[in-house]
């Protein structure tokens, strides 16, 4: 039911407590929760020793650019919107090259037991500021194809995919998501441009789909994440699809009032979210609260999100092919943009 986050760089009495719950099926690890690798290996190591059963994981957005909450120690990845410059220039390399950028995310977090990195981002590059260069594309056609070659490269690494954020973000010009925006266009435009590449993408066996802070007034009233139309009709109904759903961080919009939390748990879970991501620690006791008497979510179901065995990184380090990756994802950073 929930992916609680943690304060700091290892894991607080108090929190042993909350990770114990049954509504909690994992935890959402961040920047502060990141001093070093061998930091972080212990933390997971902890982690799960506390909860040592299946039906828990361990999450991180690990995209790349802006978004890479840990860095030394690991490649740092390029933006996903180096890899759009690349394609206006060479479709084909730049397919290549998503796959690499994703194995190198995705084998990296394996090997310190890291299960899942919510990605790949499929929001079009549409000038939504909280989005920015972490968009592939503008193109639909473009992220469409990048998209499953991320996919592909995540699942070469042993790791499930995460879309996000469904139905995408449009060209809404939010700063943050601590306030909902809205994108009015027709239900024909959303299908034809911004849900093209999760309908691609889920079709080519991407796992998990986390939902938008967004509202799109033609086709319902809620935000994507609280509504049932968006999940159950859409999502479910129209788009076949039979993964798990994820919140957007309920505490980014909720700024850790209790009844602000509260209200937002019973909005996501009964629209249909499977897991409801409460990031911040002083949301995470409301959170917990508001979910005493929910069922957790079916445990065989969460277990299907856990990463498959991995390399040492050891190993990693000795594989001439990862040397060749991180060369060329690199060089990305010097290219000049298209």
């Amino acid at each position: 039911m929930l992916l609680i986050g943690l304060a700091g760089l290892a894991v607080a009495e108090h929190e042993r407590e909350q990770l114990a719950a049954p509504q909690v099926s994992g935890v959402v690890l961040f920047s502060r929760n990141f001093q070093s690798r061998r930091q972080l290996q212990d933390l997971v190591d902890d982690l799960r020793n506390l909860r040592g059963d299946d039906a828990f994981v361990i999450c991180v957005d690990q995209e790349g650019g802006v978004v890479q909450r840990f860095r030394d120690g690991f490649t740092r990845l390029p933006a996903l919107a180096k890899l759009g410059q690349v394609w206006d220039r060479d479709p084909e390399r730049a397919v290549a090259l998503a796959e690499e950028h994703a194995w190198l995310m995705a084998s990296e977090l394996r090997a310190v037991d890291v299960d899942l990195s919510f990605a790949p981002v499929l929001d079009l590059a549409r000038g939504n500021r909280a989005i920015g260069t972490r968009a592939l594309h503008a193109d639909p056609e473009a992220v469409s194809e990048l998209g499953q070659a991320y996919v592909r490269g995540m699942h070469l690494a042993g790791m499930s995919a995460t879309l996000k954020h469904f139905p995408g973000h449009g060209s809404v010009q939010a700063d943050t998501h601590l306030e909902t925006a809205t994108d009015p266009r027709d239900p024909d435009s959303l299908r034809q441009e911004d849900m093209l590449p999760f309908i691609d993408a889920i079709e080519s066996g991407a796992e998990a789909v986390m939902m938008a802070h967004v509202v799109y007034p033609s086709v319902d009233a809620w935000p994507a994440g609280q509504s049932r139309v968006w999940i159950d009709d859409v999502l479910r109904g129209e788009l076949g699809f039979h993964g798990l759903v994820f919140s957007d961080d309920i505490s980014m919009a909720a700024a850790g009032a209790a009844g602000d939390v509260a209200a937002r748990i019973r909005a996501h879970q009964g629209a249909g979210c499977d897991l409801i991501l409460a990031c911040q620690p002083e949301a995470v006791e409301p959170a917990l609260a508001a979910t005493r008497d929910m069922p957790p979510c079916d445990a065989e179901r969460v277990a299907g999100l856990r990463g498959a065995v991995a390399s040492t990184w050891e190993s990693l380090e000795d594989n001439p092919q990862r040397d060749q990756f991180i060369a060329r994802i690199r060089s990305l950073n010097d290219e000049e943009s298209a």
